[in-house]
């Protein structure tokens, strides 16, 4: 039961992330007065839906994503009477924008006037179109708040969990018990233990972790004073803190030759300030935007992993089934307590939301992004009319990007197909 309560988590969580998605191209629409017709989660066949005056809000048996049906999202072609659609042009794909504009046209009633997207102004268009995305991205910010302001994260704190007994190489860190002949820690040498508190550390006061391992390193070679706490008594200590080869702490790939002490620090969840939201933010911004830009190479990891037996990236893309499963994994977790689970599936959901709205940022129709790009074409091409006197442009057409569009619509539909696949066959497992 554990378990499917945590699929059941992830998966109506997505949902309504991807209905607040939808709401907030459909409130920026109603507010610039666009005709909208259909507010839908879900695609394919209709499950439930109820009309409410000119708009059917509704929910699809596919979960897959959304959309709202805006009228007049493809234009007239210039020339064209309005409401009207010259004969297809020889050419397959003129022929295709053709047929995919007069099938969008004849939902234009008479009476619509400026209430089809295409007429809008440049500035409406974009707002309608960004605002899906800001939505995900200020759903990303609530939830990396909550994650870290309202229940804190794992920090390292200045309490000795365990000691190591003796100097190895950052190199050899895995190694389950000491070589013959290795050099016991300073921590083995000065006699700390599990529990031990550091108070002060060459007279200086430690409140936190961060500072003391700073104050480590940079002692190596000397012989410091210490102060711990132990079973409410303090106890003071001088250790001769040796250099030892560890991993730089702000580069992870790099190797320093830095003061070592030998200990492992206790961890406890400590609530951040809004400056480690901003922090968390952009880390995570930075890393996503990454893996979009290496995303079919991730695909094709995950299509070795899918058909060739491979094992998945834990870091590689998940879908909607993945996601799921991950979040049952979480919850049928024994190792975790229920503070950790709930800490696992804010995380989940901010990541995601963070991906989907920066996903639906590229510049790529079908996606939010197109259309962007297509309202920002649009008010550089007035700008440059004004500029050099010249008549207004009117609104780019974007039905001659279709062609582009079906293509990218068919890739993200082999995309979802091989991520469903490989997250039924071959699932990223939580480990925890």
């Amino acid at each position: 039961m554990g378990w499917l309560a945590g699929v059941l988590i992830l998966f109506f969580g997505l949902l309504v992330s991807i209905a607040l998605h939808e709401l907030g191209h459909f409130s920026f629409a109603k507010l610039f007065r666009v005709r909208t017709t259909q507010f839908m989660v879900g695609f394919g066949p209709t499950m439930w839906s109820r009309r409410k005056g000119e708009t059917e809000y509704g929910v699809k048996w596919i979960p897959l994503g959304g959309y709202i049906r805006m009228i007049g999202m493809l234009p007239p072609r210039k020339g064209d009477a309005p409401g009207t659609v010259r004969q297809i042009s020889t050419g397959p794909w003129q022929g295709l924008i053709e047929s995919a504009r007069g099938a969008a046209l004849e939902e234009v009633r008479p009476d619509d006037g400026d209430r089809v997207f295409y007429a809008k102004p440049w500035w409406q268009k974009l707002i309608i179109m960004f605002a899906g995305p800001a939505m995900n991205l200020v759903l990303a910010v609530i939830f990396f708040s909550i994650l870290l302001m309202g229940i804190g994260k794992q920090t390292p704190q200045p309490v000795v969990q365990q000691v190591s007994d003796c100097i190895v190489p950052a190199s050899q860190s895995d190694l389950t018990k000491c070589p013959a002949g290795a050099v016991p820690t300073p921590a083995h040498q000065a006699g700390l233990r599990s529990g031990d508190r550091i108070v002060s550390y060459q007279g200086h006061k430690i409140d936190d972790y961060d500072r003391l391992q700073r104050l480590i390193r940079d002692s190596g070679g000397q012989t410091v004073s210490m102060t711990i706490r132990r079973d409410g008594r303090e106890m003071a200590l001088s250790v001769p803190i040796v250099r030892n080869q560890m991993h730089d702490l702000n580069d992870d790939q790099k190797i320093v030759n830095v003061g070592f002490l030998g200990i492992t620090p206790t961890e406890a969840m400590e609530r951040q300030g809004p400056g480690a939201v901003a922090d968390a933010m952009g880390s995570m911004t930075k890393h996503t935007a990454g893996a979009l830009v290496r995303m079919p190479q991730k695909m094709v990891g995950v299509w070795n992993a899918a058909f060739g037996g491979e094992k998945r990236d834990p870091n590689g893309p998940v879908g909607v089934v993945g996601v799921s499963r991950i979040g049952g994994d979480v919850a049928a977790s024994k190792a975790l307590s229920t503070t950790e689970k709930v800490w696992y599936f804010v995380m989940l959901l901010g990541s995601l939301n963070l991906a989907v709205g920066l996903f639906n940022l590229i510049p790529l129709l079908p996606l939010d992004g197109g259309h962007m790009a297509g309202a920002l074409l649009e008010a550089l091409k007035k700008a440059f009319a004004r500029v050099f006197r010249r008549p207004d442009p009117g609104y780019v057409d974007v039905a001659k990007a279709l062609p582009v569009t079906y293509v990218m619509a068919a890739v993200l539909i082999v995309m979802g197909g091989l991520l469903i696949y490989a997250d039924v066959f071959n699932p990223i497992r939580f480990k925890g």
